[in-house]
């Protein structure tokens, strides 16, 4: 559990960037502040998934929230108008925690007042419920809820217009708002005493993390109805917001349904806080896609992608024992390969999907390899997947979209002019920033373990001309790579070679050269490898994506979307890439009590980050200069995975044995998580 006190909710700037996060399974979800300052366009108490897991909007943005106490009234509300905080509610709160999901406590007058807020899952529905804890018999309190409604895609901002139909159809217990065509109705259910009908708009709310991303951060909000509670008569107050017509009465069974799930789905390997916490995290990542499971890639902006999900995806499910979760996220992205190739998104608008990727399709083989580990599972791999994999490596052979292809020298080719292709995929308008057009070093690194994957399935499953032909395959790549792409002056790895000079520069893509389960280096190469990337890349949150001595290091994440997008990929921390170093340390220097110990040490500063920005979650990436504050999203799926994954192998030597878990020799005691209460960010 996360607990903030009042020293920290009473530091307006403190709490404005820690957020919570509640999800609902199918790709809506519910967010803000813990100080309930919406800061963000994507905020809002239902963030609506319209075509699962994508078409998302924000239906309901917040509830203005006014206690009135034998007649005197205490706004709880805080909202950032300009130069302007009004009210300022904040200032009422004593206590947030997530328990497991977001309750705050107010005290007003004597009086205090817990608010819970939650999601049913595989619905577009919130919870919020109003509770007094403690008062004389004597006080008379109200409760008045003024809903703010938005209605609009998550990536735009709405304004005062005229079009809006603010009518509002009341019934008993239910009121219904429909403010425009092409969009699900709002239910709001509800034990009010008294619902008004208002129809005002509330003018120029600012979003502090949109004004610094460069964005429009204005907007204005309409007020439909004002809903009344007598709390003090009745104890509790409660108001449903779905796209479906529910029942306040309801509230109870849906929490305690929710409480039920999260208390199921925390299958943690082992007693370890940290542990716990990503298992937890992984959760709200899993979306359903039809009839099958798929990923969410980060929150609050990201849909899910090929890439994202498939690097996840093993951390995400197998540590937790998710397995049938995992055979259908193959599943799903097995469904969609086309010319042997993953798609790397699925638009939010439900058009086509995109292929432009070269390594989502290679750590689809990792994957697959990852699940047999944990299952031994051959049958699923046999019968669903085997032909897909079989039919990816044919393509690579003979060429697919965007120049990927097979060169005779074994190594995998890829590029074209103004396309991103691997994970470093930033562009600014026809400005591709890092192109690594050729032969990048992880796409080999990549490839050659999924050869070497192959060569075992062919073997398992009597395909003996296959295995043949995927072992001289590898042999080939091997010899090529160390040839062509091992930096002989610097000892380390060439980042990407395309047939002029080879690009020198110290990133972590390295790194995959060594994690990966089948290795192409040496044991010295990878040795030195991994001290090259410990040198120049490693910080507290992760890996530096690139070296702060190459020239175009760029330490600071910030300005408008130009700015941040040309930094994104050129020393900006991705926390991610501490999974595969951790991985690569313990390989190369020995599984030793010592080497688990310093491992321990490095994920001290993460453990503490789930106290900070997305509270019970690690952030997309970090700045590469200190105190490398978190930026982007504040929830990223293989951030928790690969960490979760690393620390549950590799830290604590919990591996598969075709599903048996084998415990280390010599345990590790289990350190309890602290979260940071400050930060100079």
């Amino acid at each position: 559990m996360i607990r903030i006190g009042r020293d920290l909710l009473g530091n307006l700037d403190a709490s404005l960037r820690r957020e919570w996060l509640e999800t609902n399974g199918i790709g809506g979800f519910a967010s803000s502040t813990v100080n309930g300052v919406n800061t963000r366009r994507y905020h809002g108490l239902l963030v609506a998934a319209t075509r699962p897991p994508v078409g998302r909007f924000v239906l309901l943005s917040k509830l203005e929230e006014t206690l009135v106490v034998d007649g005197n009234r205490f706004e709880l509300c805080t909202n950032r108008y300009p130069n302007a905080v009004h009210p300022q509610g904040f200032q009422y709160l004593r206590q947030f925690r997530l328990d497991p999901f977001p309750v705050f406590t107010f005290e007003v007058d004597g009086i205090e007042i817990e608010k819970a807020v939650f999601m049913v899952q595989g619905e577009n529905t919130t919870v919020v419920q109003f509770e007094i804890k403690n008062t004389r018999p004597s006080r008379t309190a109200q409760l008045e809820l003024r809903p703010l409604i938005a209605f609009r895609d998550y990536h735009s901002l709405t304004h005062e217009n005229n079009a809006i139909d603010g009518r509002i159809d009341v019934q008993p217990g239910l009121t219904r708002v429909s403010p425009y065509a092409g969009l699900p109705p709002l239910y709001l259910a509800n034990d009010a005493t008294q619902v008004e009908t208002t129809g005002h708009w509330y003018r120029n709310f600012e979003y502090d993390a949109e004004r610094e991303r460069g964005l429009d951060f204005s907007e204005d909000l309409f007020n439909p109805c004002v809903l009344r509670f007598d709390i003090s008569l009745q104890g509790k107050a409660t108001v449903i917001a779905s796209t479906e017509q529910r029942t306040a009465a309801a509230a109870i069974e849906y929490r305690h349904a929710e409480a039920s799930r999260r208390a199921n789905a925390l299958r943690s390997p082992i007693e370890d806080e940290f542990v716990k916490s990503l298992v937890m995290a992984s959760d709200q990542f899993i979306v359903s896609r039809g009839d099958q499971k798929s990923v969410i890639a980060g929150y609050h902006w990201f849909s899910d992608w090929g890439r994202d999900t498939v690097i996840a995806l093993p951390g995400l499910t197998l540590p937790s024992h998710r397995y049938d979760v995992a055979r259908s996220v193959l599943r799903t992205f097995a469904q969609h390969v086309d010319r042997g190739m993953l798609p790397n998104r699925f638009p939010d608008a439900g058009e086509t999907p995109e292929y432009n990727t070269v390594d989502a399709t290679l750590w689809f083989f990792e994957a697959v390899r990852a699940l047999v580990a944990y299952t031994g599972d051959l049958e699923f791999v046999r019968n669903d997947l085997y032909g897909v994999l079989t039919d990816i490596i044919g393509w690579h052979v003979r060429g697919t979209r965007f120049g990927i292809k097979v060169d005779p020298s074994g190594l995998l080719s890829s590029g074209e002019t103004g396309v991103q292709l691997t994970w470093m995929d930033a562009k600014v308008g026809d400005w591709v920033v890092t192109p690594r057009r050729g032969k990048p070093v992880e796409i080999q690194a990549l490839w050659y373990n999924a050869l070497c994957i192959m060569e075992d399935l062919a073997t398992r499953f009597g395909d003996e001309a296959g295995r043949k032909r995927y072992i001289n395959m590898a042999a080939l790549a091997k010899w090529s790579f160390n040839r062509l792409l091992w930096n002989e002056q610097g000892g380390y790895l060439y980042d990407v070679i395309n047939g002029g000079a080879p690009d020198a520069s110290i990133r972590p893509n390295q790194i995959f050269a060594v994690s990966l389960p089948h290795s192409m280096l040496s044991p010295e190469r990878a040795k030195q490898v991994v001290e090259t990337v410990q040198q120049h890349l490693l910080t507290p949150f992760g890996l530096r994506s690139l070296a702060p001595s190459d020239p175009q290091y760029r330490g600071r994440y910030t300005g408008d979307g130009a700015s941040r997008d040309g930094a994104y990929h050129q020393g900006t921390v991705w926390p991610w890439l501490m999974g595969p170093f951790i991985t690569a340390y313990i390989k190369v220097n020995g599984e030793t009590e010592s080497t688990r110990r310093q491992a321990k040490v490095w994920l001290t500063p993460l453990k503490e980050h789930l106290g900070d920005a997305g509270l019970g979650h690690i952030s997309e990436i970090f700045e590469g200069d200190p105190p490398h504050c978190p930026v982007g999203c504040i929830a990223q799926a293989w951030s928790a995975a690969e960490l979760l994954r690393a620390t549950v192998e590799d830290v604590y030597a919990i591996r598969p044995e075709t599903g048996s878990l084998e415990k280390p020799a010599t345990p590790i005691r289990p350190a309890a998580v602290q979260f940071v209460t400050s930060s100079s960010c």
